[in-house]
């Protein structure tokens, strides 16, 4: 035969029905890069090549055999029952080793997981979230997804946890946070009060008490001045000083205003209230000043010793007390005496006032409730068996701290005593009252935190080395100073110690706080000293 040419022979039946078959469809187009001269002269037997490959009944070419298995064992699953199904799964499993187990388990665990907090009604969700208190939880939850996210932006939240934690609103520390580009302007972003930034704010707040914050400024008198008596409200820090002086600095950073001078004496007793401050001294006067002007209004006399005490009961009225044993109200508005109100015996050594009604303790063992507009004396208060030293009066309860080492809770409407509370050693010379709780300092350096519901002592602070000079208290902390020149921090709910204020002195005089600063005053090296504490969250930021 001659080379290069093929044998042609005659195809057998099977062959003829193949071709049959295949000439009845459409031949698909010449593949260019098959040849087919040489397929009689490969080296080794081979099966025979085929063009195209191996077609199924229905038409398409059929799967791998791996393919076809996995389908199989698919739809044998698929119908199964769940037992069936479990001990299947279980003979697979136990014929898995571990590679293959961690396979499954990585494949499986995934699948597995489900955001409760989604598949909940919105209402149940914000319901779960309200139970938490931590703050720093809920920071950490808001990076889980999206939907927490926008869960967790929800207002209703974060206004339940300004609750739990006593950051209530107030106009003096409205959140004013820096513009955001995600508010449409300024102007709206101020206007929109938000829990969550007033919460952030608070919170930051609240942790520089517990552990920083700054010293915004400190004052150091040239003199050796001691300080009398101190005031801290909105605008101003006041400070009365034995020297003569009333020295006024601006609250929100600290810095010196001005210096009122013309009392001849010592300034034992001052109040202000808006630009009307009232001072009171050894010069026996009572001086109405307006602290925008410097200006001294009036000077009223009347009082023949030391004015000791003092308060506004509005930019009206005021009332002084004095080593000689009297009261006087006046109208500071119009600079003339309305009422004197005598009946003491002894030097009136402190008093507060509440609406029209004036409470006045002294050194005659006893305290007064006085009327204001007309004058009358309304009930008076005994039972101490030594001077009153220090008063405290919210319109219901009257609260007299006393040399004879206790102090005494009166009702102001009966006068009768409705408790004696006992535990200090020496005389209780600080008093706070708010609402049921009672923070009472003694010469003996304890503080005492009492329930006037019960009159039980709920917490004993062995606070300092000496006297309890001053202190004052909010829903969350107490300030102490005493005669040992430290100043401290601690938690009234538990009475636990936080921290130091500041450097210790040789003595601290007086000390005032609001919810973002505070002030102390302190002698220090011989020095009358005076720091302003700063721990608002966005002046710490800056």
């Amino acid at each position: 035969m001659p080379k290069g040419k093929i044998s042609l022979q005659a195809p057998n039946d099977c062959q003829e029905k193949q071709t049959l078959s295949i000439t009845q469809r459409s031949l698909p187009p010449e593949v260019p890069w098959v040849s087919t001269t040489n397929f009689h002269s490969l080296p080794t037997p081979a099966p025979s090549p085929q063009l195209f490959p191996p077609i199924s009944a229905e038409g398409y070419p059929p799967p791998p055999p791996d393919e076809e298995f996995c389908r199989t064992v698919r739809m044998g699953f698929q119908n199964m029952d769940n037992l069936q199904r479990q001990k299947l799964l279980a003979e697979l499993l136990n014929s898995c080793n571990t590679e293959q187990l961690v396979f499954v388990s990585n494949f499986i665990s995934p699948r597995l997981k489900r955001d409760f907090l989604k598949d909940l009604p919105i209402e149940l969700s914000l319901h779960i979230l309200s139970f938490i208190n931590d703050p720093k939880t809920l920071s950490r939850a808001s990076s889980v997804s999206k939907f927490w996210r926008s869960l967790l932006n929800d207002e209703f939240t974060w206004k339940n946890l300004c609750v739990r934690h006593h950051f209530r609103r107030r106009s003096s520390i409205a959140p004013v946070l820096p513009p955001s580009p995600t508010f449409e302007s300024p102007a709206s972003k101020c206007s929109k009060f938000s829990y969550k930034d007033h919460f952030r704010r608070r919170y930051i707040v609240e942790s520089n008490w517990k552990h920083g914050g700054r010293t915004l400024v400190t004052h150091i008198s040239p003199d050796s001045g001691v300080v009398t008596s101190l005031q801290m409200c909105q605008n101003y820090i006041v400070v009365g000083m034995d020297n003569k002086k009333i020295h006024i600095f601006d609250v929100s950073d600290g810095h010196y205003i001005k210096t009122l001078t013309g009392h001849e004496g010592g300034v034992w007793a001052l109040q202000y209230i808006d630009e009307v401050l009232v001072s009171g001294g050894c010069d026996r006067e009572v001086r109405v000043w307006d602290i925008i002007t410097a200006e001294c209004k009036y000077v009223l006399h009347g009082h023949t010793s030391t004015v000791r005490s003092l308060k506004m009961k509005d930019k009206t009225i005021a009332v002084s007390g004095s080593r000689d044993a009297t009261l006087r109200v006046w109208n500071i508005e119009e600079g003339r005496l309305l009422h004197l109100l005598a009946g003491h015996q002894a030097s009136v050594r402190c008093m507060e006032i509440y609406d029209d009604v004036v409470v006045s303790g002294s050194y005659d063992c006893t305290a007064r409730v006085w009327n204001i507009v007309t004058g009358e004396c309304l009930h008076i208060l005994q039972g101490h068996y030594s001077q009153i030293y220090s008063i405290a009066f919210d319109g219901d309860k009257i609260v007299t701290g006393s040399l004879d080492s206790t102090a005494r809770v009166w009702s102001r409407q009966t006068g009768f005593c409705l408790g004696v509370l006992q535990g200090h050693t020496s005389l209780v010379g600080q008093l706070q009252l708010h609402g049921s709780i009672l923070v009472t300092g003694g010469s003996d350096g304890a503080i005492r935190i009492w329930d006037l519901e019960t009159n039980r002592c709920v917490q004993n602070i062995a606070a300092h080395d000496n006297s309890v000079t001053c202190l004052q208290f909010d829903e969350k902390r107490i300030v102490s100073g005493g005669n040992d020149g430290h100043i401290k921090l601690w938690d009234i709910e538990t009475g636990e110690f936080i921290r130091e204020m500041t450097t210790s002195g040789n003595a601290v005089w007086r000390l005032a706080f609001q919810e973002t600063k505070a002030v102390v005053l302190l002698q220090r090296e011989g020095k009358t000293v005076m720091e302003v504490l700063d721990f608002d969250a966005l002046e710490t930021q800056n």
